[in-house]
């Protein structure tokens, strides 16, 4: 399998003078680490007003400038968001990124998960998945045709050349965020690369795997004239040191992260209360010491721990076939110093093995992709809780108001 790196671009409270610099400077520090050990993608979030969970309001900044200091590894919208960007205004930046980069964008799309988020920019909540699925019709002419126009019920466009062109002919790689692990069907149905939330056993690998190739090869409906993306990532909660115990001990954003996820995901539509009424972080902490059993669960998933249990929890899923591993290590107040050691000391002692598997793996999914092996179909009902029963577990009075 391959692996990368994710980033929200987190940064809870107290914000201090300079700390979003730190954040941005530091980040980029980071990836441009990932790619002088081999790491094969860097993931970066599309979020608004989102407070302490995610700064991350424009990747293509971020990814512009990590081109600069990088050379191989894939620069990855997860995501860009469809439905509150103009598709001409999302096809000219990942044209130009692709462009700067030298051909190697990666383009995620999604439909954002909140109200917050999408109610500033003049979108309905209830019709987010039509205006995504518009967009990606929009879009995918603009970066291939000369002259093209759209009149759609969301975006409208008289006739226009969009330039630049990308580097990547006819378009760079296309995936579709799938936070309800439910997406990840919908996902192989229109042939687009599955970028999905951590499964919480092999058996629920195996299960989504199946489904996302069973629905790619069996009962594929595209929403436009693009090249499919058979590829299925699942992002995992990640921190490796020299022992379980001081992994743990390092790793105190995971359930930050987890518990912003739930303090925030649990109210309709995902509102999040009014700015600067309510700190994260604070209730993070309160949490945490009311919870300490709970906390100490929290960490004892994903992929936190020695090379040795993270080798052995990641050759658990090696029957799974799934392609990448998107490793989520820049959490809550994670440092700095121990993402890169985190990222060094797992690079070094785990990934060359799972990298050599890739031809195999290969082998595999163009079978898959040919017919030539059948897959199973699962039922993946009693495999649809992202959270499971480790992770961070909130009350309802617990949860923002």
């Amino acid at each position: 399998m391959k692996f990368g790196i994710f980033y929200e671009l987190q940064l809870p409270r107290p914000w201090e003078p300079g700390g979003e610099l730190r954040l941005y400077q530091n980040a980029l520090d980071q990836v441009e680490l990932a790619d002088r050990l081999g790491y094969d993608y860097a993931w970066e979030v599309e979020h608004h007003f989102l407070e302490e969970y995610s700064h991350s309001p424009a990747p293509e900044v971020f990814l512009a400038a990590a081109s600069q200091r990088t050379k191989r590894i894939r620069l990855a919208h997860g995501i860009m968001q469809l439905t509150t960007n103009h598709p001409a205004r999302c096809a000219e930046r990942i044209a130009a990124l692709d462009l700067v980069s030298n051909g190697r964008v990666e383009f995620g799309t999604g439909e954002s998960a909140s109200i917050t988020e999408l109610e500033p920019f003049g979108v309905n909540f209830d019709e987010k998945r039509a205006i995504w699925e518009e967009g990606l019709r929009a879009v995918i002419p603009m970066l291939t045709q000369d002259r093209v126009e759209h009149h759609g019920k969301y975006f409208d466009m008289p006739l226009r050349n969009v330039v630049p062109k990308p580097v990547q002919k006819p378009h760079p790689p296309l995936w579709v965020a799938c936070s309800a692990l439910e997406t990840i069907e919908m996902a192989g149905r229109r042939g687009l690369g599955a970028l999905a939330f951590q499964f919480l056993s092999a058996d629920a690998a195996h299960a989504w795997v199946h489904a996302y190739y069973n629905a790619f090869t069996k009962r594929q409906q595209k929403l436009a004239d693009y090249v499919t993306n058979p590829n299925i990532a699942i992002v995992s909660y990640f921190m490796c040191a020299e022992t379980d115990e001081e992994a743990r001990r390092r790793a105190d954003g995971i359930p930050f992260f987890q518990f912003a996820l739930r303090f925030y995901g649990q109210q309709p539509g995902r509102r999040r209360p009014e700015p600067g009424t309510v700190n994260v972080w604070d209730e993070y902490e309160k949490w945490k010491l009311a919870n300490p059993e709970a906390h100490a669960r929290a960490l004892s998933g994903g992929l936190i721990g020695s090379p040795e249990t993270l080798r052995r929890k990641l050759l658990r899923f090696e029957t799974s076939n799934i392609d990448q591993v998107i490793l989520l290590n820049q959490a809550g107040k994670n440092t700095h110093e121990h993402i890169c050691e985190s990222l060094e000391l797992f690079a070094r002692e785990v990934m060359p093995e799972l990298h050599a598997k890739i031809p195999a793996h290969e082998e595999w999914k163009q079978k898959v992709l040919a017919r030539e092996i059948e897959l199973e179909e699962i039922d993946t009902q009693p495999f649809r809780d992202r959270y499971g029963p480790n992770s961070v577990q909130l009350t309802r009075p617990q949860a923002a108001e």
